[in-house]
């Protein structure tokens, strides 16, 4: 029995206290009987599922069959063989890592790069990635190792992951190959590294712990690797130093690791003195010291093995016992390390136990020779597959030097717990170089390299393939080596066509080649695709040109010299896209079945193959029965397709590139394959120097039905279908749901590598239709006599040809798309293209959704799938599960067959729906989407009303406006016939309006309208108007945007001739309103004016009418142009009524000087009007005031508590004649003379009455102007005088500063010129203003001079002498009577004393009195009514003695008066008494 060796680092309590029994239920199989390795350490008490498993199998890749059209073959896809390599190398720029640099702890003195170990690679699978509501759905990590150098990447289908790349550099270490090793916990991703001097653990969080939610919502998320730069690499708990007993083997590179049960990490490795020694770093959240554990056999253990160990174990250890590859499969509490050592025998330990639990001599499955049996093995792997269902299966590489062997075993156990190896079965290979292979429980995936160093990948079902009969994988091709340039070629633009064409080069490649090519010339490497191409032209130009010594030289010299360059530098680039896609290792995720290719510079993915690629690509002596059987379960016509498919084959292997570029060229210029093909067939008999001819002839004679099987093969090929795929997600499903499997597949990865299989498709395809319609033109110069009968021969000619020559040119188009570059769109070009989609209401469509940044170039197949076409397929495949979706897995090989076939359908041209169009339409790719017109109309007669649609749309960016109008015309009659013009048509109420061709035609018209083309809507209206017929709704409508257009175009007859045509009257009115409106302000006016409008004369009037009394006076001139349309007609009155009114609203609404002038202007031509009318016809009614106020459109007035007031019921209609309109034309002019004179009473002037005018100019000091505005109006001149008097006694009072400004208002005055020796003031003029107004202006009453006196008595003003002296003359009783009333008794006095003495003949000429008092002269009289007045006011002071004499003195002059009177009075009664 063996012994188990324990370091004394690790107590034996600890080890018992671990120590947990358990056997594998799930694991048990009945065998025969047998010897069994006795484990007496083992009960059989069953564990529970394993908390973490590392690797599990899944049931066997399987992929679905096509989702083409109808009538396939009858077992088609039930055994679809190949795969084909999708390359997924990055195109944008290169990934950028972040790096780190990771200082080892003991390490600083050893020798950097002592050890070289082989670069490596490998990745890991989320336990839940397959499952369809998990946060690490479809996301994996992968890595490659180079000496000293970890590249980490995580990456994802569904999302764009970032900062998902970090690059880790160990210091003074080498990384062992396949020293790398992930875990997954509930919360966290551990990582455990290798290197030949350290281990290392880096714990990052798990993905379902960084969100918030489980859903997965964002098209871009952080990945596990963002917070990286955090770790602590320096940390003792996770990392540390390989300790130099045991000691690393030398020149070892096995090596495992996982995590214990209560989360330590391990590592298993082997030692130095042979064995395995395993390292321990506790928990990283548990306290514990770093443990090493050697598990090596001590003693010689002889045990009778089950019929397959007959040799013994030895009890020394050599080196021929060193493991040259570990596994590890943990179970519970528990790990089974597996080793395959060199001297290849497989052994089993118990970790936990540290005993060896079973010994396999490998030899016994091996037939070999006695020389390699005495060998130390070198080159063998070994690879661990678990399933909950069978079981663990190992995996076992024994390498041998001309060929290799696969054996497969299962672990096996009984009740006894004794294990022993189940062997299922062996494989063999004749390929040398195994660089991987991956395990499941039901197939080999394995890698190799061949004798040409060419890279082939394989996978065989072990289990029930009895043949032997391995699975092809059709690898992607390097670029071709040389570039054939024809004559009309250019050499550059050929160059980086093929440099670009997507799938051909990476991004790195290209970068790494520029780089040594400008000969280490420091360059910015971190360029988009466009900057790189760019890039690439400058430099080879630039060395091109640096070359060149001669100054001249001929066209055919530089055309050499440029091939030469530009082949230099492509085979620069072909060197490092060899080198970039060298393989490392395979990747295949258990889970969901996807299997990747790991190179030394991107990832690739294999995808299953159709079958009738299969049959075309692969090879005719690996064809088997299952093939036939896959094609037909008639046995006559799977051979017929079979023979049909090798001599398709043969047609393809002679058909020359010269050829191939033929038919590729027919197809791009329109011309017919058919005769492409005749030709190539031309061709291909006039140089078969092989009689390849003769070949084909022979196969084709062993077709019994040729017809049926090419009708059966283009059947497989058609993805025609009549059912359009369901838009959009089931509203029935819960919207965590919709919006969970709105990110499936949405990764540009995933977008690349759908695409991408749909070129290789299409690539494919198109060869096999090429291929075709040459054997089908073969067929048809065999005739009759060879094969066909008379009528299959005029059945193919007229059936399969018609049906082969659309099958060609739609795979040609699909392929075309797939390498068609989109276009990079601005934001602004994006907006205004999702506004003219909404004119179309379009943005609701599922083609149509917000373009989200892509910094790698897209094909437009790309941008299909991306936008639009993924949710559609997505949709579709979960609408109707068959299971509940939460238990529905998604199996890789499945999903990207059935995504990848639904896109083909969505693209294929012959589909009813038209998503791709709309797709480029919406994403702004014109160009692109005109080319694909351009490529599809000749000979695809579905959509064709679509196409012409968004044909017109190209042209309209393109500026061709004529041929847009073209299309749109040619589309029209296709409308009601396609799903895309019927959901153009559709109004968003559903409402029909009208009939379908006319809504599409108010559609393309709005379109035009919104993009600014009036010529265009003019023409396309036009053209609707004559299909209209009597609709009359219709007909409205479209002239109606006649005239709109003919109006902005300034076209104002043809406005005007579109105006009359509409039918409908509201419409006419409204179009009349705005040529108004348009033509006012435009100031076209003399067109307005002229139109003779005929029948709409009142609305013309009424319109122009309205829009004066609604708008802004001073803006727009309305009333003018109603004056100037009056007059034109010879509407006198109208126009002077037109031009009171214009007048009326200029003094209320527009109180500034230029609006008095214009007031001016409106009552003299108002004038003028009346003044052109017979005098009997002369006069006008005066607008109401409601002309203004209650015109329509405006709001109504108010009273105070906000109610509408009552509108008056009765107004009196007033007439104004000539002299009226002439007393306002003089008002009119006056207002602006004040205001000219004084600004600041333009606000109040413009609406005055004749009244307060007269106010404001006495006011303003213009007293001639008040005058005459009274003379006019017939006012009394009472307030100038006043007004002018109280200005005199303002400035008598005032000072200087009154002197200087009454000198600009006496200016504006005329004053009598007077001569005079001194010079006047201010105050002296206006004194002798005043003295010239009461000299000219005498009334009756002398109502002037009494104002005046008047006014200055009140203000306490002494009357000046002139004036006393004037009134005197008029009235000095009137004067008396004013100083009484003022008080002015001694000026009484005078004045009575001064008018006794003129009555009695003294003075008299000075009071006006003719004759004074005597016999003979008239009457004279005294005012003795105010004589007792003064009397009484003097006599009521009798204290004083001023008074009193004043009284005595009247008194006297009384007496005198008396006496004299009497003596008069006696003498006239003498005379009458004579």
């Amino acid at each position: 029995m063996g012994k188990v060796t324990v370091s004394s680092k690790l107590p034996d309590e600890e080890w018992k206290q671990r120590q947990i029994p358990f056997t594998y239920a799930s694991l048990q199989r009945t065998v025969l009987p047998s010897l069994l390795l006795w484990l007496p350490h083992l009960s059989a008490t069953p564990p529970a599922p394993p908390p973490e498993v590392t690797m599990a199998s899944h049931p066997c890749l399987r992929p679905v069959e096509p989702c083409g059209g109808g009538g396939k073959m009858a077992a088609a896809g039930a055994l679809e063989r190949s795969f084909v390599e999708l390359s997924g190398a990055e195109r944008e720029r290169p990934r950028h890592f972040r790096e780190f640099t990771v200082c080892g702890i003991g390490t600083a003195n050893a020798l950097a790069g002592a050890v070289k170990y082989s670069e490596s690679a490998g990745g890991f699978c989320y336990l839940e990635s397959g499952k369809l509501f998990a946060v690490t759905r479809n996301r994996f990590i992968h890595w490659k190792t180079s000496g000293d150098t970890l590249e980490l990447v995580e990456e994802s289908l569904d999302v764009n992951l970032l900062n998902n790349a970090v690059r880790l550099k160990f210091q003074n270490c080498s990384l062992l190959p396949g020293g790398v090793h992930v875990s997954e916990t509930q919360n966290h991703v551990i990582i455990l590294i290798l290197t030949n001097q350290t281990v290392h653990r880096l714990l990052l969080p798990h993905p379902s712990r960084m969100y918030r939610s489980e859903l997965v919502i964002e098209s871009q998320m952080q990945s596990i690797f963002t917070d990286v730069g955090k770790v602590d690499f320096r940390d003792p708990c996770n990392s540390q130093l390989i300790p130099a007993v045991p000691g690393l083997s030398p020149n070892s590179t096995s090596s495992a690791a996982w995590l214990g049960s209560d989360g330590e990490a391990l590592f298993a490795l082997p030692s130095a003195s042979g064995g395995i020694f395993v390292l321990k770093l506790p928990s990283y959240d548990i306290p514990g010291m770093v443990s090493v554990v050697e598990l090596k056999q001590s003693s010689v253990m002889q045990r009778l093995l089950i019929g397959w160990m007959p040799t013994a174990i030895r009890g020394d250890q050599g080196p021929s016992d060193r493991p040259l590859a570990l596994a590890v499969h943990c179970v519970e509490h528990d790990a089974f390390i597996f080793a395959l050592c060199q001297d290849h025998k497989l052994r089993m330990w118990s970790y936990k136990d540290q005993m060896c639990l079973m010994v396999a001599d490998m030899l016994e499955y091996v037939p070999v020779t006695k020389d390699f049996q005495l060998s130390i093995g070198t080159g063998h792997k070994l690879r661990l597959a678990y399933s909950p269902s069978m079981g663990l299966y190992l995996g076992l590489f024994m390498h041998s030097p001309k060929r290799g062997q696969f054996c497969i075993f299962q672990l096996v156990s009984t009740e006894n717990n004794r294990y022993s190896l189940d062997h299922i079965s062996s494989v063999f290979t004749s390929q040398e170089t195994l660089i991987d292979f991956a395990l499941t429980s039901t197939d080999i995936w394995a890698l190799w390299h061949d004798a040409e160093n060419q890279t082939v990948v394989r996978y065989i079902t072990f289990e029930h393939n009895v043949a032997g009969q391995w699975n092809s994988v059709f690898m992607h091709s390097l670029p071709e080596e040389e570039i054939i340039i024809r004559d009309d070629q250019d050499p550059r633009e050929m160059y980086l066509q093929t440099l670009f064409t997507p799938g051909r080069f990476i991004n790195a490649a290209l970068c790494k080649a520029l780089q040594i090519f400008c000969r280490g010339t420091e360059r910015n490497l971190d360029l988009s695709w466009s900057e790189l191409k760019k890039e690439v032209t400058l430099a080879v130009e630039s060395e091109l040109q640096g070359s060149v010594t001669e100054y001249e030289f001929s066209q055919e010299e530089f055309r050499n010299l440029q091939q030469e360059f530009w082949c230099k530098f492509y085979a620069c680039c072909l060197q490092y896209q060899e080198a970039l896609s060298h393989p490392l290792a395979l990747h295949l995720n258990p889970h969901t079945n996807m299997v990747c290719l790991l190179k030394k510079g991107y990832l690739s993915f294999l995808v299953p193959s159709s079958l009738v690629d299969h049959l075309y690509l692969h090879p005719d002596d690996d064809l088997l029965a299952e093939d036939e059987a896959a094609i037909s379960d008639d046995v006559e016509v799977a051979r017929d397709v079979m023979c049909l498919i090798k001599c398709l084959r043969l047609i393809g292997e002679s058909v020359t590139m010269d050829m191939s570029v033929m038919m590729e060229m027919s197809c791009y210029n329109l011309q017919s394959p058919e005769k492409a093909a005749e030709q190539i067939l031309e061709d291909l008999i006039t140089i078969d120097v092989e009689n390849v001819m003769e070949d084909i002839c022979s196969k084709l004679q062993e077709i019994k039905n040729p017809v049926h099987a090419i009708g059966l093969l283009l059947r497989e090929m058609d993805y025609e279908t009549e059912v359009e795929m369901e838009k959009g997600f089931n509203p029935a499903q819960p919207l965590n749901i919709r919006m969970n499997l709105s990110q499936l597949y949405g990764g540009s990865t995933a977008g690349y590598i759908v695409c991408r299989g749909v070129c290789k498709i299409a690539s494919t395809r198109f060869l096999i239709c090429r291929d075709l319609l040459i054997l089908q033109h073969l067929l048809l110069r065999l005739g009759d006599a060879a094969i066909l009968g008379a009528d299959q021969l005029f059945q193919a000619q007229q059936d399969l040809l018609h049906r082969t020559s659309p099958l060609l040119l739609c795979y040609y188009l699909i392929k075309w798309g797939s390498q068609c570059l989109a276009t990079d769109v601005p934001v602004d070009t994006l907006e205004s293209n999702l506004q003219h989609l909404s004119v179309l209401e379009l943005t609701d469509s599922g083609a149509v959704t917000g373009n989200k940044f892509v910094s790698s170039p897209q094909t437009i197949v790309e941008l299909f799938f991306q936008e639009v076409a993924r949710k559609h397929i997505i949709a579709h495949l979960f609408s109707q599960p068959k299971a509940p979706l939460s238990q529905t897995g998604l199996n890789w090989p499945e999903m990207i067959t059935a995504v990848t076939n639904y896109l083909l359908q969505l693209l294929w041209p012959s589909n009813p729906g038209c998503l791709f169009m709309e797709c480029l339409m919406a994403n702004c790719q014109y160009v692109q989407l005109q080319d694909y017109i351009q490529l599809l109309h000749p000979w695809c007669q579905v959509n064709i009303g679509s196409c012409r649609f968004m044909l017109g749309r190209c042209y309209l960016v393109t500026g061709e406006g004529q041929k847009a109008l073209q299309c749109f015309r040619q589309a029209a009659s296709e409308v009601g016939k396609e799903e895309f013009l019927d959901r153009l048509i559709r109004s968003e109420d559903g409402e029909i309006v009208s009939t379908p061709r006319m809504q599409y035609y108010d559609k393309v018209l709005r379109l035009l309208d919104v993009i600014g083309l009036p010529e265009l809507v003019i023409q396309l209206a036009m053209s609707a108007i004559t299909e209209a017929g009597d609709d009359w709704k219709s007909q409205a409508t479209l002239r109606t945007c006649i005239f709109k257009h003919h109006l902005d175009l300034g076209h104002n007859s043809q406005a005007y001739e579109a105006l009359t045509h509409i039918p409908d009257s509201s419409r006419r009115l409204d179009c009349l309103r705005q040529l108004v409106v348009v033509l006012c302000e435009r100031s076209q006016l003399q067109d307005l004016v002229e139109f003779p409008y005929v029948n709409l004369h009142n609305e013309v009037v009424a319109i122009i009418e309205s829009r004066a009394r609604a708008v802004d006076l001073m803006t727009h001139n309305y009333y003018e142009l109603l004056y100037a349309f009056h007059i034109y007609r010879h509407n006198y009155r109208k126009a002077g009524t037109v031009m009171f009114e214009y007048g009326m609203r200029l003094g209320r609404e527009v109180r500034t000087l230029r609006g008095l002038e214009k007031q001016g202007n409106c009552y003299l031509a108002a004038v003028n009007c009346l003044r052109l009318i017979r005098p009997e016809y002369a006069w006008i009614v005066h607008p109401a005031s409601g002309a203004v106020c209650d015109r329509p459109g405006t709001s109504p007035k108010r009273n105070h508590d906000g109610e509408c007031t009552a509108a008056p019921t009765n107004r009196q209609i007033e007439i104004l004649e000539l002299g009226d309109l002439e007393k306002e034309c003089s008002l009119a002019r006056i207002r602006l003379t004040l205001a000219q004179h004084d600004p600041s009473a333009v606000a109040v002037a413009g609406s005055s009455s004749a009244e307060e005018m007269v106010s404001l100019l006495v006011q303003a000091g213009l007293f001639d102007t008040a005058i005459s505005l009274c003379q006019t109006f017939k006012l009394p001149l009472t307030p100038v005088f006043e007004g002018l008097a109280f200005k005199c006694i303002k400035l008598q009072l005032g000072g200087e500063a009154a002197q200087a400004e009454a000198w600009s208002w006496l200016a504006a005055n005329q004053l009598s010129s007077v001569i005079t020796t001194k010079e006047s003031s201010a105050t002296d003029e206006a004194w002798r203003l005043l003295s010239t107004y009461l000299e000219r202006y005498k009334v009756r009453n002398n109502l002037y001079h009494h104002c005046v006196i008047n006014k200055l008595l009140s203000h306490g003003v002494p009357l000046p002498n002139w004036l006393i002296n004037s009134y005197k003359k008029v009235d000095a009783a009137e004067l008396l009577r004013l100083y009484l009333n003022y008080d002015l008794l001694e000026e009484a006095v005078d004045l009575v004393s001064e008018y006794v003495d003129a009555v009695l003949g003294k003075g008299h000429q000075y009071f006006g009195i003719e004759f004074p008092l005597s016999a003979t002269a008239p009457m004279v009289w005294l005012p003795y009514s105010s004589i007792d007045q003064l009397l009484q006011a003097l006599g009521e002071n009798s204290a004083n003695s001023h008074n009193i004499a004043l009284s005595q003195k009247i008194l006297d002059k009384l007496e005198d008066y008396q006496q004299k009177v009497d003596k008069a009075t006696r003498d006239l009664l003498y005379r009458r008494n004579l």
